[in-house]
């Protein structure tokens, strides 16, 4: 989860003294670098599943969020979880 807010969606630089930055990060918001680093993390078979969820300050408290990318999404999540926990049960 990230705070959609303004800090979260404007573009950001990076330095890179020690190691280079993936292509896709450079220029990108924390927005963006979390939903391409979750979708990254299911792609390289890191996790099966990810989720990815934004939510303002003053909405989330009232759990009111939003889902940046459908395949990032809380459900699909919840039914790939299911889906695990079933084969042990």
């Amino acid at each position: 989860m990230l705070e959609d807010c303004d800090a979260s969606n404007r573009p950001v630089s990076v330095q890179q003294p020690h190691f280079k930055v993936f292509p896709e990060f450079v220029g990108a918001s924390y927005m963006r670098r979390y939903e391409l680093f979750c979708r990254k993390l299911v792609l390289e078979r890191h996790y099966t599943a990810s989720s990815f969820i934004t939510s303002s300050i003053s909405e989330g408290i009232e759990g009111v969020y939003a889902t940046p990318s459908d395949d990032l999404s809380v459900e699909r999540f919840a039914r790939t979880l299911i889906g695990h926990i079933s084969t042990f049960v």
